[in-house]
């Protein structure tokens, strides 16, 4: 049996999401409408109220209502080290799980010419502005370890190259706890041909 126009309208809307399919939409829209009406009513307005008000850090890219993120606007951290990252979701992961005190830039994806996305839809023009202004002397790039991750952090390390920047890309590899037999081959490769040498003595 069709669905109303207005429940096919929803689930259809629903599977704009990562990982949510038709089977998934239909559960979520179901869930919300029989169980749920108050949430559903209270994610709808955070939903419209965070696309009318969100945008972007004029200095990081950050997703922010206000012109300046509260990272960039933040007292006390290290301006000398820019830290490059392809998602917001990236900034809190690295918030959570490191002393870090620098600063950021989101590039809201990587290099990827078959899906139309070069640098300027990277902001890598800010990021160029930045890396000129003589304040940076590190660009830490943590682009994920995939083949349009590997090129993107290979031209961001040209682009501070050009600038006299420092650039570094953080270590991929075998987890902590992990045993090699169960390392897939490609991770156990790039951990050992970047292997570091050990301080000794």
């Amino acid at each position: 049996m069709p669905y109303s126009p207005l429940l096919t309208r929803l689930i259809d809307a629903l599977r704009c999401m990562p990982g949510v399919g038709q089977k998934s939409a239909q559960r979520i829209a179901f869930h919300l409408l029989e169980r749920d009406r108050a949430g559903a009513s209270s994610l709808s307005s955070a939903l419209a109220d965070a696309v009318a008000g969100i945008g972007h850090c004029e200095r990081c890219r950050m997703l922010t209502e206000d012109r300046i993120c509260s990272i960039c606007a933040a007292q006390g951290r290290d301006d000398g080290q820019l830290c490059a990252v392809e998602s917001p979701a990236d900034v809190m992961a690295l918030e959570e799980a490191t002393g870090y005190r620098g600063c950021y830039f989101v590039l809201m994806g990587h290099l990827s010419p078959l899906d139309g996305i070069g640098p300027e839809e990277l902001g890598l023009e800010i990021l160029e502005r930045r890396l000129s202004e003589g304040e940076i002397n590190e660009l830490i790039i943590a682009t994920n370890p995939t083949v349009e991750g590997d090129a993107t952090a290979h031209y961001l390390a040209d682009l501070a190259g050009r600038h006299g920047v420092q650039a570094s890309r953080i270590a991929h590899g075998v987890p902590l706890g992990g045993e090699l037999e169960y390392v897939d081959g490609g991770t156990l490769s790039h951990a050992f041909y970047g292997r570091r040498a050990v301080e000794q003595g």
